[in-house]
């Protein structure tokens, strides 16, 4: 019985959280696009000294004041102990003990004796010690997606290296004696679009997928399927095949499983395309799981089972939390699919708050995904009216892509 849409990618985020790897200590080069495996907390309180905001003066008593020295960035000022004087003072520099305000260099007069007048603003224009966190204060929960705006808080911090997960590493086998490698289609024989399209999203989501982790066409014989599905196992945290997820003569997928021991997470899902993909796991040599997503042969059903399983799979692996998706206004009427969910193609316009549903939108067609931002989700015994607020399952696309 086909499991709901919903239940099987929560099943697969399930299955993937509970094998995330351990947590290994980077530095930030290397830890970018992964996942924190400790929170991030202030070493420090930010910022740790009083910070001027500006280049100007600190002043203390009234005006007007006489220079007695100049703070740069990188100093430590003696402090401001008599009254009627002032030290010159560049952004970023700390501000000295016993300063009283700071006047801006524009908003200052200096008269023929070299004593400066001026007025300070009603605000302070200096950033107060502890204004943006306080030491010991958890500033990013554990499960945050590392990017550049997190290395740059971890840096101002004052960490060198950071706990993250391990990276999923992942592997693609191409089943089916019918792909042609290079060339145009022709003589009954169609080209593998699956090879390039596959390794590309799944390096998007986050998995590495090393030279000669993509295999195929493999023979359709189940020798051949349980001899590179071990290999790929054993080499790979989740290995994608494609091709031979129903029960067709020549379909070993489901065999070549059995003889390996997996056990199934999902075993088709109520949805279109897409319907026979499937998710298992399997026992690896060091006695950690290892999943095996098979992904239907037509291109768009592989693709809606990548996004459906292999995304949250791999999320859950990250150790991140499970991809909410976001709610967006259907810009024309979506069909439903009966008791399945149905996944329809579309792009989003340019502020990604209205989806339009594209062309080419056949389970075996490549031309409607290559325009498109993600899909429409109807959910089962619906149909979506133009205007409704619907869920939106993106594909991984980089920042900036196809707007």
């Amino acid at each position: 019985m086909p499991i709901d849409w919903e239940k099987a990618r929560t099943l697969a985020y399930e299955a993937g959280r509970a094998a995330a790897g351990p947590a290994e200590t980077v530095g930030f080069a290397a830890a970018d696009g992964r996942t924190l495996a400790a929170p991030l907390v202030a070493l420090t309180d930010l910022p740790a000294f009083p910070t001027s905001s500006i280049d100007g003066w600190a002043v203390r008593g009234s005006a007007p004041w006489r220079p007695v020295g100049q703070v740069l960035a990188g100093g430590t000022p003696p402090p401001l102990i008599e009254d009627g004087t002032c030290v010159e003072i560049a952004t970023g520099a700390m501000v000295p003990a016993g300063a009283e305000a700071l006047i801006r260099v524009e908003e200052s007069t200096r008269d023929a004796e070299g004593l400066v007048s001026g007025a300070p603003r009603a605000q302070p224009e200096w950033r107060t010690a502890g204004e943006e966190s306080r030491m010991g204060e958890v500033l990013l929960p554990a499960g945050t997606p590392v990017d550049p705006a997190v290395l740059g808080l971890a840096a101002t911090c004052g960490y060198d290296v950071l706990s993250v997960r391990s990276r999923p590493r992942a592997a693609l086998l191409v089943f089916g004696d019918e792909l042609l490698t290079s060339g145009p289609p022709g003589g009954g024989r169609v080209r593998d679009s699956l090879s390039p399209l596959v390794p590309a999203w799944l390096r998007r989501l986050g998995a590495t997928v090393d030279a000669g982790a993509v295999r195929g066409p493999v023979r359709d014989t189940l020798e051949a399927h349980v001899e590179a599905m071990r290999q790929g196992l054993s080499v790979a945290d989740v290995v994608c095949t494609t091709g031979g997820t129903m029960h067709g003569p020549v379909d070993h997928l489901h065999p070549a499983l059995a003889s390996l021991g997996a056990e199934y997470v999902v075993n088709t899902v109520a949805v279109r395309p897409g319907f026979p993909m499937l998710l298992a796991r399997i026992t690896g040599p060091d006695g950690r799981p290892r999943f095996l997503a098979g992904l239907p042969g037509n291109p768009q059903s592989a693709v809606i089972a990548l996004v459906s399983l292999v995304a949250p799979l791999l999320a859950g692996l990250h150790g991140r939390a499970m991809p909410e998706l976001p709610l967006v206004e259907a810009a024309a009427d979506v069909p439903g699919r009966g008791d399945f969910t149905h996944l329809s193609l579309a792009c989003l316009d340019s502020a990604g708050r209205r989806a339009t549903p594209v062309g080419h939108a056949g389970s075996a067609m490549l031309r409607g995904l290559a325009r498109s931002h993600g899909f429409v989700v109807v959910r089962p015994e619906q149909r979506v009216v133009a205007g409704d607020l619907v869920p939106f399952l993106p594909l991984p696309l980089l920042t900036g892509e196809r707007v």
